[in-house]
């Protein structure tokens, strides 16, 4: 694994959060010198590691041993497995455990840090090292020398120099034998209480220096293991000379402390040993015995005459706490007395606590390189304190001695873990010198310190920084392009390659727009029209070069100066308004819109109106125009005249455009009738006509345009003047052509006049305006009694439209009895009709066979018994009357009806009518009349067809005021059918019969025409009836005629 990847994974491995750190031990047992890669275990099963599959781990699980600086591996623990092996560093209890003489109590200790952070932990591996039989026993010399006095008696021990083992256990020492042994001595072993075994010659026979003063054999010591190990040395006994008493010690075991600062002499012991001998015999010597280590005996020293034992070189409690001493206490004789006396070394405060630093990160050049992006709890160094002092002078406090965003955390007795404790910031602090502290409790206390320095590494954790948040600029329009606008700096706050600046625009920046990656500066590359738009708002961004690159944005908005570039725009090049015709003086007529797309005082726009002829006026900032005159629709329909708008620029700039106004009409004109031309007509509908025949129509106009002028039809009552009832839905008319319609078949009772009264309204609004004429239907065959006909229509004429004609003349006695006075004059009539064809068959080859021919088809229904009654009648009216009466005008008093359905019309007719006997005539539709339009209807033509028979010719006088004048409009004087003769003279008559018919020419037109509307209506049976046409310049009426 590389430095980088070392560092990456440690620095991870740190990461984890003080309640993840977990701090475990586990014990290993270990034999020494055991050769490379021998398994020991395997730390991942061993501690039970079983990941949560829900975990994402950072990197793989990884278990990374950390040692002290310095140290030698003795075992290897696979990163990725976690599996305990040895290394080629041969482990030698021994030496790793100088000292310790127990079997348990020699540990090898190592810490293993878990990696990633998600699971991170620090485990406190101690390797129990378990001890092979890898060292001989030895004796401390090769030759063993023992002065034995010749009176000794069987059975006495004397001590033989023990043996020494580094091997413990079962392969310490075992047995001790004799190899090359003679009879006078035997071997004997004593196991000590802490399990030190000592060997023991015996004397088993008598001795006599005399005899044999020296004894020479082999002693063999063996430890336990297998194979065992052994070694020898010779065993000298010396038999010397006898000295009865040995020294006794009045404490064969004594137990002593000396603190490990006491000067050298300092009085550890003093023994006291006494000898019941005299002489030379009672002088005690005091020695050490071999058996004491070579170390014990260069730190005391006895004073072999007094038995003082001194301290001879410093104490260190901390090396040796505890020092067994073996004195001997020898008179001369051979056989000395023993004495143990154990020194205890006491603490004093003398030892300076020391620091060990293990690295979790490895360091570069003694230095820890840490990122500035580390987490908090990274974790960077295992501090390791020791004091080798005892009880509180070696229990140490640790602590950093400033300020600084690391600490110490605790994980075992005198460990902890130097992690961080706050974020760094490269930017602020960039290295650390951490002064560690390590401080014990003695009085006055001892510390000592180690420094740890960490360089923190840049990380591109800052983006770039603009000064403001927003840039405000501005730039008239039309600018040159490549024009620069600004120069834009953002600062980083990190070094190096993190800090280096590149400058692009935004995804949201308009085309046109440029910006230098290096130096910043914006500039523009095209010309900017302020009219298109004003304002530009985009962003740019400062991106640093790190490995993962950071940005950040500015809005740059940019205000483009207005310059006077446009003229006034007319939302139109031309307007049309339209206006009521009675909008009042100074009403408001429209609004005229003018923009300009520039800003300012460029856009401030003054209006006026040129060739207006002082007509309009309008404002010249709102644009409202006004009228300076009334309207009249009729009089003039529109108005045309130029609007000039300047702008207020320098220099200024103007525009203009057309205005027509048009004026609307509003619904201040009634309906004309203009069909029929007259009241006083009549037309014929023959019995034979077929149901659903148009009999004859109506037409209206209007002088209103639009709705105003959109008509419609109605019959809003009917009548059979003769018989004075009421129809039964004989005729009806259309609403909108205006044309009456045949219903039903025509029976008997359906003979006679039939007086309509038609309505026409026009749908203007709010308030519809209508008129009211009477239509005239004369059913029957033919026309053979005209001045019967005319009684009618004068009758139908005077009788208000309320009531039914006749009422109050004629009784019902009387009605019966005209009945059968008509019967009897239809049967009359019949004879008398055969008559009349037979004569006009024997005059058929006279020159006017027409005319006579004609005249029996016109006056086939008259009688002679009629004819004489009419002449008499005519007779009595003239003696009456003047010869000349006066054709009043028609005037109608209606009513507005509370149902629409029902129209309730009241009239008055009021039509006195001079007669002339020989003036029938036919009318003369050969001359149009001049008042027509060019696209009018030609109504002439329409009442040829429809009247076919001839008709009576009035010409009336000047007419006389009538006696009642009413509100509705009857026939206004403009639409007033005009016909006329020549004179009286003219019309000449073509039959010898006083009652045929006369032809005349008549002459009549229309201003204007209308549409027609149609209604239906009931009659019933009148006398017989003929056909009038009146002249003049007053409106025509329909008369009657009584017969």
């Amino acid at each position: 694994m590389n430095l980088a990847s070392q560092v990456h994974v440690l620095v991870a491995l740190l990461a984890c959060l003080v309640s993840l750190c977990k701090a475990q031990e586990r014990d290993y047992i270990v034999k020494e010198e055991q050769p490379e890669n021998v398994r020991i275990g395997n730390l991942r099963k061993d501690l039970d590691l079983n990941l949560d599959p829900t975990i994402r781990l950072s990197s793989p699980l990884q278990f990374k041993p950390v040692y002290k600086t310095g140290d030698v591996p003795l075992v290897r623990v696979e990163a990725n497995t976690g599996e305990i092996f040895t290394t080629n560093h041969r482990i030698d209890r021994e030496k790793l455990c100088s000292g310790v003489f127990t079997e348990k109590r020699c540990y090898y200790e190592i810490e293993v840090a878990v990696l990633p952070d998600e699971i991170f932990r620090l485990v406190k591996i101690r390797f129990l090292i378990e001890d092979v039989n890898d060292n001989a026993p030895l004796f401390q010399s090769t030759v063993i020398n023992i002065s034995i006095p010749e009176n000794t008696a069987i059975n006495t021990r004397y001590p033989v120099p023990s043996a020494f083992d580094p091997d413990v256990g079962i392969n310490g020492i075992q047995h001790y034998e004799l190899v090359k042994s003679v009879n006078e001595f035997g071997l004997d072993i004593i196991e000590t209480p802490e399990g030190d075994k000592w060997p023991q010659l015996i004397v088993q026979q008598n001795l006599d220096r005399e005899q044999k003063d020296t004894f020479v054999m082999k002693i063999k010591v063996e430890d336990g293991g297998s194979p065992p190990k052994s070694s020898t040395a010779i065993l000298q006994v010396t038999i010397s000379d006898v000295n009865d008493n040995r020294p006794i010690f009045r404490d064969n075991e004594l137990e002593v402390e000396v603190p490990e600062n006491a000067q050298m002499g300092t009085s550890v012991a003093q023994l006291h040993a006494t000898d019941a001998d005299l002489g030379s015999n009672a002088q005690v010597h005091f020695s050490f015995s071999n058996q004491i280590s070579s170390s014990t005996k260069r730190h005391f020293a006895i004073n072999s005459s007094t038995g003082l034992i001194t301290v001879k070189q410093p104490l260190d409690r901390e090396v040796t706490p505890v020092h067994k001493l073996i004195v001997l206490a020898s008179d001369g004789s051979s056989t000395p007395s023993r004495a143990t006396v154990t020194v205890n070394v006491t603490d004093v405060n003398d030892n300076v606590p020391s620091i060990d630093t293990r690295y979790i990160i490895n360091l570069v050049n003694g230095t820890v390189l840490l990122s500035e992006n580390a987490p908090l709890n990274t974790k960077i160094a295992l501090i390791t304190v020791t004091d080798k002092d005892a009880d509180l002078y070696g229990k140490v406090a640790c602590y950093t001695d400033h300020d600084v965003p690391f600490r110490l955390k605790p994980v075992f007795n005198d460990q902890f873990l130097l992690e961080t404790a706050a974020p760094l910031d490269y930017e602020t602090t960039r290295e650390y010198a951490i002064k560690i502290v390590a401080s014990d409790r003695g009085t006055p206390p001892l510390n000592t310190s180690a420094m740890v320095l960490i360089k923190i590494k840049d990380e591109n954790d800052n983006a770039p920084i603009f000064p403001q948040p927003e840039i405000q600029l501005s730039i008239p329009e039309n600018n040159d392009p490549s024009t620069q606008l600004i120069k834009i700096s953002a600062t980083d706050a990190d070094s190096g390659h993190n800090a280096e600046i590149i400058y692009t625009l935004g995804p949201d920046a308009p085309d046109g727009f440029n910006i230098d990656r290096r130096s910043g500066i914006l500039s523009v590359g095209k010309r900017l029209d302020r009219e298109k738009q004003e304002r530009y708002s985009f962003t740019v961004m400062a991106r640093d070069n790190g490995s993962t690159p950071l940005q950040s944005n500015v809005t740059v908005r940019l205000i483009v100066q207005d310059l006077n570039d446009n003229s006034p725009a007319f939302t139109h090049p031309e307007y049309n308004f339209y206006v009521p015709e009675n909008l009042p003086l100074y009403g408001t007529v429209g609004l005229i819109t003018v923009t300009d797309a520039d800003a300012g005082d460029n856009a401030v726009i003054t209006l006026s109106v040129l060739n207006g002829k002082d007509n309009f006026i309008i404002d010249p900032q709102t644009g409202v125009i006004k009228p300076n005159i009334t309207f009249d629709r009729e009089q003039q329909s529109s108005y045309t005249f130029m609007v000039k708008a300047v702008d207020a620029g320098q220099p200024p700039s103007s525009s203009y455009a057309k205005v027509t106004i048009n004026v609307v009409d509003v619904n201040d004109n009634r309906p004309v009738f203009v069909i029929p031309s007259s009241n006083y007509s009549y037309d014929l509908v023959r019995t034979t006509t077929t149901p659903g025949s148009v009999v004859t129509r109506v037409f209206a106009i209007d002088n209103d345009t639009g709705m105003n002028a959109e008509l419609q039809y109605s019959i809003i009552s009917s009548i059979i003047v003769t018989s004075r009832v009421s129809p039964r839905g004989l005729f009806s008319i259309d609403k909108t052509t205006g044309n009456i319609t045949l219903q039903e078949k025509i029976v008997l009772a359906d003979v006679g006049l039939h007086r309509l009264v038609v309505k026409v309204k026009d749908l203007g609004q709010p308030e519809s305006l209508h008129a009211i004429a009477l239509v005239h239907l004369f059913v029957n065959d033919t026309v053979s009694n005209s001045t019967f006909i005319q009684e009618q229509l004068r009758k139908s004429m005077e009788t208000p439209l309320d009531r039914n004609i006749g009422d109050n003349e004629i009784t019902p006695q009387a009605n019966g009895y005209v009945i059968v006075v008509i019967a009897i004059i239809a049967g009359t009539m019949t004879v008398i009709l055969v008559i009349f064809v037979t004569a006009l068959v024997r005059c058929r080859q006279t020159p006017r066979h027409k005319v006579v021919q004609k005249g029996k088809q016109s006056g086939e229904w008259v009688s002679p018994n009629q004819e004489n009654r009419q002449i008499k009648k005519k007779k009595k009216r003239k003696k009456r009357s003047p010869k000349s009466l006066l054709l009043n005008l028609v005037t109608i008093d209606e009513s507005k009806p509370e149902d629409p359905t029902h129209e309730h019309v009241n009239g008055t007719l009021d039509l006195p009518v001079e007669l002339e006997e020989q003036t029938m005539g036919k009318y003369n539709w050969a001359t149009t009349p001049t008042t027509f339009k060019p696209d009018s209807p030609d109504l002439a033509k329409h009442y040829k067809s429809a009247s076919p028979q001839p008709t009576f010719q009035i010409k009336p006088e000047t007419p006389v005021a009538p006696k009642k004048h009413h509100v509705i409009q009857e026939l206004p004087l403009d639409n007033t059918f005009v016909v006329g003769c020549d004179s009286l003279s003219k019309c000449s008559s073509t039959s010898s019969d006083p009652y045929s018919v006369s032809e005349c020419g008549c002459q009549g037109g229309f201003k204007t025409s209308g549409q027609i509307a149609t209604r239906q209506e009931m009659a019933l049976k009148p006398p017989h009836y003929g056909t009038l046409c009146g002249t003049g310049t007053a409106r025509s009426h329909r008369i009657k005629i009584n017969l």
